[in-house]
């Protein structure tokens, strides 16, 4: 349990100083797309992925923490495999973007796959440390891989779809992974950042179509989120 504790820390660490690695990245460029996409309406405004810096630093805390206090921990533990696996992948995921979107996109699928598993396994206890962060990675990572659907697909020009309908078809995968995971699991957390990512694509978005369907959306995922929190603490 310990090296898996340590191999935690090791991951996360990894994943927190991999912006070094590619400085200044502000996602994948137009002319990585046989369909250049100047402005696509699926990718959330900038600001919103000033995200990853609390979720940097809340993973590492977690880490460390697992690491002194909670490194025999079978509860803890259950989350440490397919969280590495996660982290590892993220670790590596800028530089390959900015090689191959095609492939960033198969890797951040891995991450995100590794993370829900890693969501799912977290014990009640601890949330704040164990949950919470888990969850906003997750959270983050369920708009982030929908998101890279609707760019690979829109920037290959898969039919019958054009960008606008691929817009609507990942924010509706997003939506769907969700809904699907905050009814297994309340996660303010996760819930938190599903929210965070919807309301930057409605700024981004303004009042057209895409914009008006990521505000309901948010609107909806922060009422299952505060409804299913609070089945939970009333333990109905």
């Amino acid at each position: 349990m310990r090296l898996r504790a340590l191999l935690v820390l090791i991951a996360a660490l990894a994943f927190a100083a991999s912006p070094l690695l590619v400085p200044g990245f502000g996602g994948y460029e137009p002319s990585q797309f046989p369909n250049p996409l100047e402005d696509p309406s699926v990718q959330p405004a900038g600001y919103a992925f000033s995200i990853w810096g609390p979720i940097y630093l809340w993973l590492v805390l977690s880490a460390g923490y697992g690491l002194w206090r909670r490194a025999s921990d079978p509860a803890w533990d259950a989350a440490r495999l397919p969280l590495i696996v996660s982290l590892a992948v993220g670790a590596v995921w800028l530089p390959v973007a900015l090689a191959s979107p095609l492939w960033a996109t198969a890797l951040i699928w891995v991450m995100l796959g590794g993370a829900l598993w890693a969501l799912l396994r977290t014990p009640r206890k601890n949330r704040l440390l164990l949950r919470g962060p888990v969850g906003l990675y997750a959270g983050w990572l369920t708009a982030a891989s929908a998101v890279s659907v609707g760019l690979i697909a829109a920037g290959w020009g898969v039919p019958p779809l054009g960008p606008e309908g691929w817009a609507f078809a990942a924010l509706a995968l997003g939506l769907v992974i969700a809904v699907g995971v905050l009814w297994r699991l309340p996660s303010p957390a996760y819930g938190a950042a599903v929210v965070w990512a919807l309301v930057a694509v409605t700024v981004r978005n303004g009042a057209d179509p895409v914009g008006i369907f990521a505000a309901v959306a948010a609107l909806g995922i922060a009422a299952l989120t505060v409804h299913v929190t609070r089945k939970e603490r009333l333990g109905l």
